[in-house]
C-alpha cells in the first residue's frame, strides 16, 4: 500500500442469518452483498462472526436441529463457501473478511475461523482464540491457532473475533506487530452481549490508538439453535482525539435494519496520534505494571 493511498474506505455488515432453499441462494446473497459494498466505494469488507451458519439451513431438519450434528454435516460445504468469497473479492478487487465458520481441523477439534480475501485471490484465516461458555460448553467450539498479520492492499490488518476484542493483551500484540485496523466480527444475542463487545471496541480503539471496525449478526433466526437471536450494531470506532469524532464512533447504524455502513479512514491521520494526540495510550502502555505495583495499598479501618 502506497502513502499516496493511506486514505480507505471500509463497509461493515449488519448482517442477518438467512434460510436458503439452495446453496445458490446463499452465492446470490453473498454477491448482492458484495456488490452494494462496492457500489458505495469500499475496499475492505468485513463480515460478522459465525454468520456462515446461515448455511446449516440447507441440511435437514433433524440437523438442524443438533448442535453437534450441525458441525459436522456442515464441513462438506465449507470449500465451496471460501470458494464464492475469494471469487468476489478478486472479482470485485477488494480486500474481505469473510463470515466465520465452524471448520474441523486435523485433530477433530472445531474452531472458530474467519478466511480473509484480497483482490489477487490470496486467502488466509484467524482463528479466535477465547471461548465464550456457550462455544466451550454446549457446542464443543476449542480455541485456534495464534494471532496473525495480514498484510493486504489497504494496511496491515488484525483480526479479533468477538469475544476476543474483550481481552485487552490480544489487541496489544496486534498494535505492537504494527497493524493499520482491528476487525472485529462478532455475533452476541443479547443487549449485553453486544455492549460488551462495543464498550470492548471502543476501550481498545483508546487504549491502542487505532481504528476497530465491528460487524455484528442482526434478526431472528429460530430455526437454528446456535445463532436463534442476533443484536448488534456495525460500526466504526476510532480514537477520541484531534480530528475526530469526539465520542469515538465514526459511524454506526441506528436500528437492526440489515445493511453496510460505509466510512474513510485515513489510517496514517489516526497512526499520527501515537505522537501527536492528546494523550499517548499507545505509547504509556507499558508505565501500567510499575504504576500498580506502586499504587495499591491497602487501608485497614
Amino acid at each position: 500500500m502506497t502513502d499516496a493511498s493511506r486514505v480507505i474506505t471500509v463497509a461493515t455488515a449488519q448482517y442477518p442469518i438467512d434460510a436458503f432453499a439452495s446453496f445458490d441462494d446463499f452465492k446470490a446473497k453473498a454477491s448482492r452483498w458484495v456488490h452494494d459494498a462496492v457500489a458505495r466505494g469500499a475496499q475492505l469488507l468485513v463480515f460478522p462472526e459465525y454468520g456462515a451458519i446461515e448455511l446449516a439451513s440447507l441440511l435437514p431438519d433433524d440437523i438442524q436441529d443438533d448442535l453437534e450434528a450441525q458441525l459436522h454435516a456442515m464441513q462438506p460445504l465449507r470449500e465451496p463457501f471460501v470458494k464464492v468469497w475469494r471469487e468476489l473479492a478478486e472479482t470485485h478487487g477488494v480486500t474481505l473478511l469473510a463470515p466465520s465458520l465452524p471448520w474441523q481441523v486435523e485433530d477433530g477439534r472445531f474452531v472458530n475461523r474467519a478466511w480473509l480475501m484480497t483482490p489477487n485471490g490470496s486467502v488466509d484465516y484467524q482463528d479466535k482464540q477465547i471461548m465464550t461458555r456457550f462455544e466451550n460448553d454446549e457446542w464443543g467450539i476449542s480455541s485456534g491457532e495464534g494471532l496473525k498479520i495480514f498484510d493486504t492492499p489497504v494496511g496491515r490488518l488484525g483480526v479479533l473475533i468477538c469475544y476476543d476484542s474483550e481481552f485487552p493483551e490480544l489487541a496489544r500484540a496486534l498494535a505492537e506487530a504494527d497493524v493499520d485496523l482491528l476487525l472485529v466480527p462478532s455475533c452476541t444475542d443479547t443487549e449485553a452481549g453486544y455492549y460488551r463487545v462495543r464498550h470492548s471496541c471502543q476501550a481498545r480503539a483508546i487504549e491502542q490508538q487505532i481504528a476497530v471496525v465491528h460487524s455484528p449478526t442482526v434478526g431472528e433466526a429460530l430455526w437454528s439453535p446456535a445463532v436463534d437471536i442476533n443484536v448488534g450494531h456495525a460500526a466504526i470506532y476510532t480514537p477520541c482525539d484531534h480530528g475526530l469524532p469526539a465520542n469515538g464512533v465514526l459511524c454506526m447504524s441506528q436500528d437492526a435494519t440489515p445493511g453496510w455502513q460505509v466510512a474513510r479512514l485515513d489510517l496514517d491521520q489516526i497512526r499520527r496520534l501515537r505522537s501527536h494526540g492528546q494523550v499517548n495510550n499507545y505509547a504509556d502502555w507499558s508505565l501500567q505494571p510499575a504504576r500498580l505495583n506502586l499504587a495499591i495499598e491497602r487501608v485497614t479501618f
